[in-house]
């Protein structure tokens, strides 16, 4: 029977984790259902990563599902009045894209077949996030899936905002970049090596700094399919390892501890936890369970290492700001914010203006590295133009004795 390892949250909001056989996934699913628990994933246990599924590049992935889109639409939907399996056909016949439509087809399906539509979207952990399924699950289980819908629209929206303004300030960047690179691989294939015979026919040395120049063009010029496949064997083994929680661990502690990334890593997180929280806790989810589901959409392992024990300590009644101070990556913003929230009784509220605050500072912080990246990018391949460039002009004053 085929084996599934599954990652669940249990009643008393803990995160569980094993294998369980079953023939299907809906059928460890179901079982999982039995046990109490919610449900993140179930996957077939075994596989490996083949170099076919290693060399696999990202535009070569399966389209994500659009799903601020979806969301939006079905809450309208709901709103209007349409039961859910209505709504669900219209909006498959309104959405476009191959992957929103198989997905939403199966999803469907299910809720023809008597499934609910949390269930459902939970067959599916790769295109609805762990929060998202909570999120709709809390809503179906108060009555209130469409204001869930809405709010999860609203919440979606907004980071697809932020990640599309950091994608359009990275364009400007990126050209200058590829343009610098192209014109550094042309100065070394093609330009380098049409002094080497005027060197050669001098009979004379040319300085070291000409000769590294020199070297480094017949690299470029003749070695080109080596510098390839050796890009394309570090693609392999860092994807590779990026699977491996040790070394995405080490790599995530590394990056923390770099001067303005760590702590712009650390404010794209904690907003990030922030909205998610207060999210799941204003559409009713249960605090120790979005709480795990929380702890678990944080992308950083280090950062998430060091929330382990909140989950813990939270169980023992000691609210959310004490454990939260003793986990030393948590800034003491969130600590004293946290806290007012707890005292006031509005703690959904203020975590979603925590995560305000620091997506407005995470905003500022990229756009000043952003435009610090185009002045250092320029001046890198300036000095890099230079150099070269220097080292064949000072060979060839040397070699022909033309400096006095």
């Amino acid at each position: 029977m085929p084996l599934f390892r599954y990652q669940a949250i249990a009643a008393s909001g803990e995160m569980v984790s094993g294998e369980m056989e079953g023939m299907t996934q809906e059928i460890v699913i179901d079982a999982l259902h039995r046990l109490g628990h919610v449900p993140l994933r179930a996957d077939p246990a075994g596989g490996r990563l083949s170099w076919g599924t290693a060399l696999r590049l990202p535009l070569t992935r399966p389209k994500r599902l659009n799903l601020a889109l979806l969301t939006q639409q079905l809450g309208i939907l709901l709103q209007a009045g349409l039961p859910l399996d209505r709504a669900l056909e219209i909006a498959l016949r309104i959405l476009t894209g191959e992957a929103e439509r198989t997905a939403l087809r199966n999803i469907l399906d299910r809720v023809r077949g008597g499934s609910s539509l949390a269930d459902a979207m939970a067959d599916q952990p790769a295109l609805f996030p762990a929060f998202y399924v909570g999120m709709v699950r809390a809503g179906e289980t108060g009555g209130s899936l469409d204001a869930t819908l809405r709010h999860l629209s609203e919440y979606l929206e907004q980071v697809r905002s932020a990640r599309e303004q950091v994608k359009s300030a990275l364009v400007y960047p990126v050209l200058v970049l590829a343009t610098g690179m192209a014109s550094i691989t042309v100065l070394f294939g093609f330009v380098i090596p049409s002094f080497r015979p005027l060197l050669e026919e001098s009979g004379k040395a040319p300085p070291a700094s000409a000769q590294i120049v020199l070297a480094i063009s017949d690299i470029v010029r003749d070695g080109w399919w080596i510098m390839l496949l050796a890009v394309i064997a570090v693609v392999v083994i860092v994807r590779r390892q990026l699977r491996v929680p040790a070394f995405r661990r080490y790599r995530d502690q590394r990056l923390l501890a770099l001067p303005v990334a760590g702590d712009l890593v650390v404010k794209t997180e904690m907003g990030r936890f922030c909205r998610t929280l207060g999210t799941l806790l204003k559409n009713g989810v249960a605090p120790l369970t979005a709480l795990s589901i929380t702890h678990g959409a944080l992308t950083n392992l280090a950062l998430r290492g060091a929330l382990d024990g909140v989950v813990d300590r939270v169980k023992e009644g000691k609210g959310l700001a004490e454990p939260l101070a003793q986990a030393k990556a948590v800034p003491p913003l969130v600590v004293d914010l946290v806290r007012v929230g707890e005292e006031t009784a509005r703690l959904d509220d203020m975590l979603l203006k925590i995560a305000e605050i620091y997506d407005e500072e995470t905003r500022r912080a990229t756009g000043r590295l952003l435009a610090m990246l185009v002045p250092a990018v320029t001046i890198g391949l300036g000095i890099i133009v230079a150099l070269v460039v220097g080292s064949i002009l000072t060979a060839i004053l040397s070699v022909y004795d033309l400096a006095m």
